[in-house]
């Protein structure tokens, strides 16, 4: 009997302290929100929704052949801005980079300071072939209608490249003047992976030697319903971008006649392959931007919630398992796979003689493609099935303890009060990456408040932008900008 209740004090004293530790975890956990300042000036609404809605006017057009790229409309869309920003033009040094990529530099007052860059892209992907009847307003229009501007880029993104030159404009028009240099840098290929533009944008200015403190791409936005257990918006600053790579499985044998199949033919071999790989992910892993981003949003939510994340060290395998639950939460936390295509036989038949399947993978930092092709190879466990990969690894993680980051969220902080700004892991690419190897950080953020049918309509059909979203885009321009230069 003396033993039982010993045994049952241990355990309420364990549990005990463990009530104590957690809960004392949970209600001391500070906010890493600044506070919110008043916005600078005011912008010439009119001739911002006038101008956005000509530049979406110009089809230009990215294809992954290039010689279907209209370079007339991007002649005609650079004329556009020299029409549109005449103190941007006359200002600022404009230097054309391989025709068509367009790097501003503001210079400021004291050239010790490293430059920050502003990047974005003015290219646009093409409106799938059959579906222009679905548009409510043509896709290259500029329509504005119900509160709102329509067409190809008002999200993807001529509205960075537009916002940042008001920003600019409006700016100038008011006489500041940077402290340190500033680069308004705009690729023209950027969907089609920024080879001639942002990569060469990168090594004209290495080869000079200029290196930034910052550079500012689009990326995330400002999401409502994000995160579990918050009730704001949350705005997601990316702060590295997976990786990307393709993985080819093949295999090579005898074919022979379909009336006398062998148990494993080429094709079952290679199915089996990929259902293994779908059956046996890579492991998931709270860690870098992902467990940055909850750290961030963690002491907003609610109070169970908030209990469980303050306590990550104890519920992180509960907490893995809720992510691993949707796509795209899963998608935060492991290196993913997705079979894409699948190539065999030619006759109904005739066994093929050849089987090979394509899948993508997205990268997590620190996840070498070695790394994933060893991971494949022991996953499918067949010695006669060839792997290949080739791709790119997910670009280094940049600070969000340094003033870079903090002046990125102190100005989105500014422009939409209510909302949480965090670091995250960013799936999808952008010219961000290129800019890796000559800036300190690289942070990817859209200064705009979607939903999650705003999103889907990015490279799909009826993309469109708030009037309110994109004068806010255009605010948050301006506050980056004198953000910046109040640091040293």
């Amino acid at each position: 009997m003396k033993k039982i209740k010993l045994s049952l004090m241990i355990t309420a004293s364990l549990l005990l302290v463990f009530i104590i530790v957690t809960m004392f975890n949970t209600l001391t956990l500070q906010s890493r929100q600044p506070s919110p300042k008043h916005v600078n000036g005011s912008i010439k609404e009119d001739h911002a929704i006038n101008t956005l809605s000509k530049a979406i006017q110009f089809k230009t057009v990215s294809y992954q052949d290039r010689s279907k790229m209209d370079l007339k409309e991007f002649d005609s869309f650079i004329s556009f801005l020299e029409l549109s920003f005449p103190m941007v033009h006359e200002e600022l040094e404009l230097e054309k980079v391989n025709g068509y990529a367009l790097v501003y530099k503001w210079k400021g007052n004291d050239s010790t300071k490293l430059p920050i860059g502003l990047t974005s892209h003015y290219d646009v992907v093409p409106v799938l072939e059959g579906t222009e009847a679905n548009w409510e307003h043509d896709p290259f229009s500029g329509t504005i209608a119900e509160g709102k501007i329509w067409g190809r880029g008002t999200l993807d993104d001529k509205i960075g490249v537009i916002g940042v030159l008001e920003a600019a404009e409006h700016l100038l028009s008011e006489g500041y003047q940077p402290s340190r240099d500033i680069y308004l840098m705009f690729g023209h290929d950027e969907e089609i992976g920024g080879d001639k533009g942002a990569a060469m944008i990168v090594s004209t200015l290495n080869e000079r030697g200029i290196k930034f403190d910052f550079v500012l791409d689009e990326g995330g936005a400002i999401v409502e319903n994000m995160v579990p257990g918050v009730n704001k918006p949350v705005g997601v600053v990316g702060v590295s971008e997976k990786g990307s790579a393709t993985a080819e499985l093949s295999i090579e044998g005898s074919g022979g006649h379909s009336s006398q199949p062998k148990d494993r033919t080429n094709i079952g071999r290679i199915a089996g392959a990929i259902a293994k790989l779908e059956k046996n992910q890579f492991p998931a892993d709270l860690r870098g931007p992902v467990e940055d981003l909850f750290e961030f949003v963690a002491p907003e939510m609610s109070f169970g919630m908030k209990y469980v994340f303050a306590n990550k060290f104890i519920f992180e395998p509960v907490i893995e398992k809720i992510l691993l639950k949707q796509p795209a939460s899963a998608a935060l936390i492991r290196t993913t796979i997705a079979p894409t295509i699948f190539h065999a036989g030619e006759q109904y038949n005739a066994l093929p003689e050849k089987a090979s399947a394509i899948v993508n993978l997205r990268l997590m930092p620190g996840d070498s493609l070695e790394e994933v092709k060893d991971f494949i190879e022991k996953t499918i466990d067949d010695e006669d099935i060839k792997v290949t990969i080739e791709g790119s690894e997910a670009s280094g993680v940049s600070s969000i303890d340094s003033w870079h980051f903090k002046s990125i969220q102190q100005s989105a902080k500014n422009v939409y009060e209510e909302a949480v700004i965090a670091p995250y892991l960013m799936f999808a690419g952008s010219d961000a990456k290129h800019y890796d190897s000559i800036a300190e950080n690289t942070y990817r953020f859209l200064p705009v408040q979607l939903t999650s049918e705003d999103l889907n309509r990015m490279h799909g059909t009826n993309e469109h932008i708030s009037i309110e979203n994109y004068l806010k885009a255009i605010s948050f321009y301006m506050e980056v900008i004198i953000e910046a230069n109040k640091e040293q």
